[in-house]
């Protein structure tokens, strides 16, 4: 091949595929040999993309219907895989080596040695797979989170087989970078499983799929099995930071105070609320009410009808809005009612279509963050 036919191989086509632009017919190749398929039409690409998608999509929606959602799995024959590792693919190649190796010197020792390790490879088969198989995992109630923090997910495997159970491991199928739990379940007995899973947006979060998994005894297979838990998290807003100043308060008749007074003057007592500051329960009078079945008292005072506060949808605008601003707005409620929680105030919590009587307590806490982290426009 000459330079002139070097150069005309290397030249572009008349017509680009992708573009549907004509080239220069200057650089274009004269040759009437010249193939219009050299780059696939986009059309093609497109449609062989959208293939590849709806068989992963009829794949994912099989798998799904065989592993359906809940909070308790056995783990039997049906559920639990196992395949050589690459441990396992060499381990098989040096067998096979082996093998032909005393075939052909009729090695009486070597056919010892060969029979020996694949029957040893053929035990660790059956002793991976007996190793999840039998197990039942259960999951425990998962607590809530802020947004940003990770879900902390416990699973409880439990053995009835009466079998030990080593070198079990689980893992979030989350992602890549989540880590592996391992851990030994003794027999008759039972183990927990702590993961960690990451969760950047409030709302109803999904637990993801766990693997579990094994390679006992000699890391030649591993068997393993995907669980899909049923239950949800609720994720809160994440407060905001700093937070910023509360709103003011407004007593019973509706005026405005600039600012909390915590009263030093006893009005009387009252029966003891879910909530109360234990420094306001007169515990002289405890033990005689725990003695006849009466209930907790604590003081009144002239403060604390004033101790009474609306954290309102309306007042919590932002200096400069953005296109998030619903997910900042509830972010400083929620600074807002953990700062009240602080003081021991009583507050109450107001979004459109919602509203939360005043109260306090852990409760009234959770009721109130709930309602953030599923609130939607």
């Amino acid at each position: 091949m000459n330079g002139t036919q070097r150069a005309a191989v290397r030249r572009p086509p008349a017509v680009w595929p992708d573009t549907g632009e004509r080239a220069d017919p200057a650089l274009a190749a004269p040759s009437s040999t010249a193939r219009a398929d050299v780059w696939p039409h986009p059309e093609r690409r497109s449609a062989r993309t959208a293939l590849g998608g709806l068989l992963r999509l009829r794949l994912r929606a099989w798998w799904e219907r065989r592993h359906p959602r809940r909070d308790t799995l056995t783990l039997t024959h049906a559920n639990v895989y196992i395949l050589p590792t690459r441990a396992g693919l060499v381990f098989a190649l040096t067998l096979a080596v082996l093998l032909v190796a005393s075939i052909n010197y009729q090695l009486s020792l070597g056919y010892l040695l060969t029979f020996l390790l694949a029957g040893s490879a053929a035990v660790a088969l059956h002793v991976t797979h007996r190793t999840l198989r039998g197990l039942t995992l259960h999951l425990r109630a998962t607590p809530s989170v802020f947004a940003g923090e990770p879900v902390a997910v416990e699973c409880v495997l439990d053995d009835a087989a009466g079998r030990a159970r080593y070198g079990v491991g689980l893992r979030p199928r989350a992602g890549a970078d989540a880590g592996w739990s391992w851990i030994d379940v003794p027999a008759g007995g039972q183990n927990v499983a702590r993961l960690a899973v990451a969760c950047e947006r409030r709302g109803c979060f999904h637990l993801p799929s766990v693997r579990i998994e094994t390679r006992f005894p000699l890391g030649l297979f591993r068997a393993w099995s995907d669980w899909r838990p049923a239950s949800t998290v609720i994720v809160w807003p994440q407060p905001e930071q700093p937070a910023a100043a509360l709103p003011p308060a407004r007593g019973a008749g509706g005026a405005s105070n600039a600012r909390f007074v915590q009263g030093d003057e006893l009005d009387g007592v009252r029966a003891y609320r879910r909530g109360d500051a234990p420094k306001r329960v007169l515990w002289k009078k405890a033990a005689r009410a725990l003695d006849t079945g009466a209930d907790l008292v604590v003081r009144e005072t002239s403060g604390s009808h004033r101790q009474e506060l609306w954290l309102d949808w309306a007042e919590a605008p932002l200096a400069t809005p953005r296109i998030a601003d619903t997910e900042a707005r509830l972010s400083r409620l929620a600074a807002w009612l953990l700062e009240c929680e602080r003081r021991g105030l009583d507050w109450g919590l107001r979004l459109p279509g919602f509203e939360q009587p005043p109260g306090a307590g852990d409760a009234h806490r959770r009721a109130a963050l709930d309602a953030l982290a599923l609130w939607s426009a």
